[in-house]
């Protein structure tokens, strides 16, 4: 019994207060700015609120486990980068705020994963590398 409480300890969620605290509000505006302009207004109000992505992350951390949460991670880490690839292709963001944030509070979650037992670290070493390169980015249009 108590190698399966071993197994199953989330001590990955020692991990999760800044992304949670900091990240809805952020992901909103990133997941708001990569929506088509022609969606109906409703659609978007009602799919990409800052309430609904403390939801969102909330029913993961209760109910998921590392690796819902990794690939939560995953995603924002893909709005991260289409948001730094516009800018740079645009010469420069209108507001670059929400991606940088977004980014750096991933990336600083990424990197305090090598203190965990198990895999997690190796496994994030592509998005720890594709967000350094965003927020390097994002801070040299924003600068």
């Amino acid at each position: 019994m108590s190698g399966l409480f071993q197994r199953r300890r989330p001590v990955w969620l020692g991990l999760t207060a800044e992304p949670e605290r900091e990240l809805p509000e952020a992901v909103a505006a990133l997941r708001m700015r990569g929506l088509r302009s022609d969606a109906p207004p409703a659609d978007r109000a009602r799919l990409f609120t800052v309430a609904a992505e403390r939801r969102r992350i909330g029913d993961l951390l209760v109910h998921g486990g590392q690796r819902s949460w990794q690939r939560y991670l995953q995603e924002v880490t893909a709005l991260v980068r289409a948001a730094a690839e516009a800018a740079q292709s645009a010469g420069g963001p209108a507001d670059a705020a929400p991606a940088l944030l977004a980014a750096e509070v991933v990336l600083d979650h990424h990197t305090m994963l090598i203190g965990l037992p198990g895999p997690a670290y190796r496994r994030a070493a592509a998005q720890r590398t594709a967000l350094a390169e965003a927020v390097r980015v994002l801070r040299g249009l924003a600068g």
